[in-house]
């Protein structure tokens, strides 16, 4: 047990608690009532935190600066790399031959399954973001065509994104929750693809049927201005691809970077020896690293999405560098909530927080789960919520065994994703993109992401009874 939680509850754990809810209630503050940038609310809740914690005018700047330095130190990179990536997916044909040749062999009541099916292929390189507008028009199309309810179609499909989003690397936050608590990263991802497959289909295809019914609505013709008549077209002086990119060369190319990870994972399984690795070892604890596995990706993606579809090496330059501006905001939030978790591990939170787990007893599991469905609730971001649970609850996980600590980041993950409301900016890109009414998304995407929540804990509670 970690000796600090080992030690009695005092007054200064209440008031470093007290100053973190408040803290947290400053920040859901600036951002729901003052409409302040995430980034701006996180920097100044981290220096409340950090004054009012009592740890010195140089540790407030030195521990948000080292949360910055060490939550971006690889996930920046990963981020980045993944919008390169999905940039290329999308303008190369790619992510349109995946759904036509998905969608179009497809039968009607096959059709919500296979529309999941492609928000996991698509999900796995993309934000939760960019995979919904690209999704968007396949959604409303498929949905016209079939004459089925727009819920059947597209609650699959933000399932397969969601939970891909909050579970599976190399998307942000379960890489930065694996780092917090120090989790394999192999083991972590293989635990995740046993509790997203079946989280995916009970949340998707199967939960669509009722919510279909509750929201009884058809496809609007035009959702979120973008117009559902055809694919959407390259701007006019942007150079187009002379041709598609095979669907297994699309398929292939998406894939690798998890099939490395993955690999990695099972060498390290089949030789655990790492004092004296044979070679085939260290090539893939090399290459299954993600920061190399996603460059690798996007290397083999300028061969497979550029050179072949007949991109030119300008063009491909000018589409590497459109695809990194979108995203800058994402890496500054990201950064800032990684100092404002660094603010509550060194003020001493997350010491208390243990010393709390301990004496009520509660599963370090449950805790993560609960820690991150308040976040999640009080900032509406998935990102935030996944960063600073998983800096409050590392304290617990220095003594649990490596597939614990890969089901802790799950854990955490999955109660990231907790009932999406209106301070996420999910809820509203949904209610716009598909024309509902507030009411409407509350019952449809609301249920959808509590769902996903509660049931991918479920799924992690009953592996952790196993491994």
């Amino acid at each position: 047990m970690n000796a600090v939680a080992a030690m009695p509850w005092g007054a200064h754990d209440t008031r470093l608690i007290a100053v973190a809810v408040i803290g947290i209630a400053l920040i859901v503050l600036l951002i729901v009532a003052v409409k302040m940038h995430p980034f701006l609310a996180l920097v100044l809740g981290s220096a409340f935190v950090g004054l009012a914690s009592g740890v010195g005018l140089p540790k407030v700047i030195s521990n948000f600066e080292s949360g910055v330095g060490s939550t971006l130190q690889e996930v920046g990179l990963l981020i980045a790399l993944g919008a390169m990536l999905g940039k290329l997916l999308a303008d190369s044909g790619g992510a349109n031959r995946v759904i036509d040749k998905l969608v179009g062999s497809s039968s009607a009541g096959a059709l919500p399954w296979t529309m999941a099916l492609v928000a996991v292929i698509i999900g796995l390189p993309m934000f939760f973001e960019i995979g919904l507008i690209l999704l968007l028009p396949v959604i409303v199309l498929v949905t016209q065509r079939s004459r089925l309810r727009l819920m059947r179609i597209a609650i699959p499909a933000l399932a397969g994104l969601s939970v891909l989003h909050g579970l599976i690397p190399p998307h942000p936050g379960p890489l930065i929750a694996i780092s917090a608590v120090n989790a394999p990263l192999g083991t972590t991802l293989a635990l995740g693809i046993l509790v997203a497959v079946p989280t995916v289909v009970l949340c998707g295809p199967l939960l669509a049927v009722l919510l279909a019914k509750w929201v009884p609505v058809g496809a609007p013709a035009v959702a979120g201005g973008v117009d559902t008549a055809e694919h959407a077209e390259p701007e006019p002086d942007e150079e187009a691809p002379t041709r598609q990119p095979t669907f297994l060369a699309t398929l292939l190319t998406i894939v690798f970077p998890v099939v490395l990870m993955l690999g990695k994972a099972l060498v390290d399984i089949i030789w655990p020896d790492a004092k004296n690795p044979p070679l085939i070892r260290t090539i893939f604890d090399f290459v299954g690293e993600p920061l190399v596995a996603m460059t690798l990706a996007v290397l083999l993606a300028l061969v497979t999405f550029g050179y072949a579809v007949g991109f030119t090496g300008a063009g491909l330059s000018r589409r590497i560098g459109a695809s990194v501006g979108p995203i800058a905001a994402v890496i500054l939030i990201v950064g800032a909530g990684g100092g404002f978790k660094q603010t509550l591990v060194g003020a001493g939170v997350g010491d208390s927080v243990a010393k709390f787990a301990t004496d009520v007893h509660l599963s370090v599991l449950l805790l993560g789960w609960l820690v991150a469905v308040a976040l999640r609730l009080a900032t509406g971001s998935a990102t935030v919520a996944t960063v600073t649970a998983a800096g409050i609850v590392a304290p617990l996980a220095t003594t649990l065994s490596p597939s614990h600590a890969a089901l802790l980041a799950l854990a955490i993950g999955a109660g990231s994703l907790f009932l999406s409301h209106v301070n996420d900016a999910g809820f509203w890109m949904v209610k716009e993109l598909f024309g509902l009414s507030v009411g409407q998304t509350f019952k449809t995407w609301s249920v959808m992401e509590t769902a996903v929540s509660v049931i991918a804990f479920v799924f992690v509670m009953l592996l952790s009874a196993v491994f």
